[in-house]
C-alpha cells in the first residue's frame, strides 16, 4: 500500500504464475498419516524460503528508496519476457520484475537484480520438483484451466491498482466471483484507489496513510487518510467489509425505517460493505465533499436474505460559486440518467431533505444525490447504477479543486470556514445515519467512523453575517434549495 513512511513502506506482490504453482504444490497429501514429511513438503519449504528471499531483495532494492527516478526506471522495465511477474507497489508507479535471468531488474543495481532473479528461479524450480510428486498424490485435484487462470490474472491485476489488498481473501473472492458481495467489494476498493490517487496528484508531496484494521466480530477495513497537506487539511477514504449479528440498537434503527426483520433466537446475521469519504480542504474557496456507497445483506430467521443498496454524493461549500454547483450537479445527473431519468430528481430531493440540520433550520450544503434501501428493479441493475455514481466522484469534484487551489483568501474567510465546519460536525454527530449505525455496531472502529470530522472547527455565540455579504448569500441558499442541473 501507499504509505507515508518510506522506511516502512508495505508492498503487495501480484504473483499470477507463482500463485498457480503454490496451488499445485499444496501441502495437502504431502503429510503421511504417520506424521513423516514427504520430499515434496521439504521442497515446498525451500520454495517458500526462496520467495521470501525474493521479497526481501525487492524491499531492499525498491521499497527502501524514495527516489522517483528509480521508480520511473523500474516502470520502464515492462519489456515482454517469459518468467514470473512480480508487481510491486511504489509511491508513484508500479514496478514490474520478470525474474528468471535477473536482467530486467537493473534499477536497483545488477547485484540486487541478480539476487532477485536467482531467488525466484530457485523457488520456481523447487516448486516444480514438488509438483511432480504432488501430481501423483493429488490426482483428484486438476490444475486450473485457462478460464480459471484468466480469472486469477484479472483479479490480481485489479488488486494491483488498489491501495491495499481486499479485506476478503482473494481466493474466496475468486470462488464467489459472481456473488454480489464480491462485485461490491471490488468496486469499493477500486473507487477508494481512484479517489486517493486523484487527490494525491493534486496534493503533490503528501501521501495517504494506509491503515488496515480487523474487526473481532467479523470483517475489517482499510482507512486511507491524508492530514495537514498543502491542499487538504483532512482527506479520508474508508472501505469496510463487516459481518456478524446486528445489535439491538442497529436493528431498531432499521425497523424505524419500515424494515420488517424477523430474527431467529434474537439474532440477525448481516453483511455490510461500503466506501465512505469526506474531504476537508484548507482553502475556504474549495468546497467539502462527502460520498458513500454501500451494500447491505441480512439473513432473516426463515433463511431468506434481504438486501439493499444505499449511497450518495453531496457538496458543502463555504462560499457559493454557482458554476461549481452546476458542474457538480450536472455530472451526477449524467450518471443517473444513464440508468433512469427519474433517479436524479428523486434522489436530489431526497438529498435536500436528508442533509438538514433541523435545529438550525438549514441544509448542510448545496446537496447532490442521496438514496437508501433500494432493492428494485434487480441487484445487478442497481449495482451498475451505484457503480456509475461512484465513478462520477472524481470528475464531479477534482476539477473544482484544481480551479480554486491557488485562490487567495483572508483570515476572515478562513474564520467563516471554521464556523461552517462547526455546522458540519453538528449534523454528523446528531443526525447522520451512517455515524449512528457505526457507533451502535459492536466492534466498530471509532477512528474510521469519526474520520469525517474536520481537524478544526469553530463555534461563536450568536454569530450572524451582515446582509448583502457572501456569507449571507450561502446561508440563503442553504435555507432554500435550488435546482442546479437545469
Amino acid at each position: 500500500p501507499l504509505c507515508s513512511s518510506p522506511s516502512s513502506r508495505g508492498c503487495t506482490v501480484a504473483r499470477a504464475r507463482a500463485h498457480t504453482l503454490s496451488r499445485l504444490t499444496s501441502p495437502i497429501g504431502t503429510w503421511t498419516r504417520r506424521g513423516t514429511v514427504s520430499w515434496s513438503r521439504a521442497l515446498l519449504c525451500c520454495a517458500a524460503m526462496s520467495r521470501l528471499l525474493a521479497l526481501t531483495a525487492l524491499r531492499r532494492s525498491v521499497l527502501g528508496t524514495s527516489n522517483p527516478a528509480t521508480a520511473q526506471a523500474l516502470t520502464a522495465a515492462r519489456a515482454p519476457q517469459s518468467g514470473v511477474t512480480l508487481s510491486v507497489y511504489t509511491p508513484r508507479s508500479t514496478a514490474v520484475f520478470r525474474c528468471f535471468s535477473g536482467k530486467t531488474a537493473r534499477a536497483g543495481g545488477f547485484r540486487k537484480g541478480f539476487l532477485v532473479g536467482t531467488a525466484a528461479l530457485v523457488g520456481v524450480t523447487a516448486a516444480g520438483f514438488g509438483f511432480r510428486r504432488n501430481q501423483a498424490l493429488m490426482a483428484s485435484k486438476s490444475p486450473p484451466d485457462r478460464e480459471q487462470q484468466h480469472a486469477l490474472n484479472e483479479m490480481l491485476q485489479k488488486c494491483n491498482h488498489f491501495m491495499s489488498d481486499p479485506v476478503t481473501d482473494i481466493n474466496k473472492l475468486l470462488e464467489n466471483k459472481d456473488d454480489m458481495r464480491t462485485k461490491m467489494e471490488l468496486l469499493i476498493m477500486e473507487v477508494q484507489a481512484d479517489v486517493c490517487k486523484a487527490l494525491a496528484e493534486v496534493e503533490g508531496s503528501q501521501v495517504f496513510k494506509v491503515d488496515r484494521w480487523q474487526r473481532e466480530e467479523g470483517g475489517g477495513g482499510i482507512s486511507c487518510v491524508l492530514q495537514d497537506g498543502k491542499v487538504f487539511e483532512k482527506a479520508g477514504v474508508n472501505v469496510s467489509v463487516v459481518f456478524g449479528n446486528l445489535s439491538e440498537e442497529a436493528a431498531k434503527q432499521m425497523k424505524s425505517r419500515g424494515k420488517t426483520l424477523r430474527s431467529k433466537d434474537g439474532k440477525l446475521p448481516f453483511c455490510a460493505m461500503g466506501v465512505s469519504s469526506v474531504i476537508h480542504p484548507k482553502n475556504p474557496h474549495i468546497p467539502t465533499i462527502h460520498f458513500n456507497y454501500r451494500y447491505f445483506e441480512i439473513e432473516e430467521g426463515d433463511g431468506q436474505k434481504t438486501w439493499w443498496f444505499g449511497g450518495g454524493t453531496d457538496l458543502t461549500p463555504t462560499y457559493l460559486n454557482k458554476d461549481d454547483a452546476v458542474h457538480f450537479h450536472k455530472t451526477l445527473k449524467e450518471a443517473c440518467d444513464k440508468h433512469d431519468r427519474s433517479y436524479y430528481p428523486a434522489f436530489k430531493k431526497w438529498c435536500d431533505n436528508y442533509f438538514v440540520i433541523t435545529h438550525r433550520g438549514e441544509r448542510r450544503g448545496v446537496g447532490g444525490i442521496f438514496f437508501d434501501d433500494l432493492d428494485s428493479p434487480s441487484a445487478e441493475e442497481l449495482f451498475k447504477f451505484v457503480r456509475s455514481c461512484a465513478q462520477a466522484v472524481v470528475p464531479c469534484y477534482v476539477p473544482i479543486v484544481k480551479k480554486h487551489v491557488h485562490d487567495s483568501f483572508t483570515p476572515e474567510q478562513k474564520a467563516w470556514q471554521q464556523l461552517r465546519r462547526g455546522r458540519y460536525v453538528e449534523f454528523n454527530l446528531i443526525y447522520d445515519r451512517g455515524t449512528k449505525f457505526g457507533l451502535a455496531t459492536p466492534g466498530s472502529r471509532i477512528e474510521s467512523i469519526l474520520m469525517s470530522l474536520p481537524l478544526t472547527a469553530r463555534w461563536e455565540y450568536m454569530h450572524n453575517p451582515a446582509k448583502g455579504t457572501r456569507e449571507a448569500e450561502i446561508l440563503e441558499v442553504l435555507k432554500t434549495p435550488k435546482d442546479w442541473a437545469r
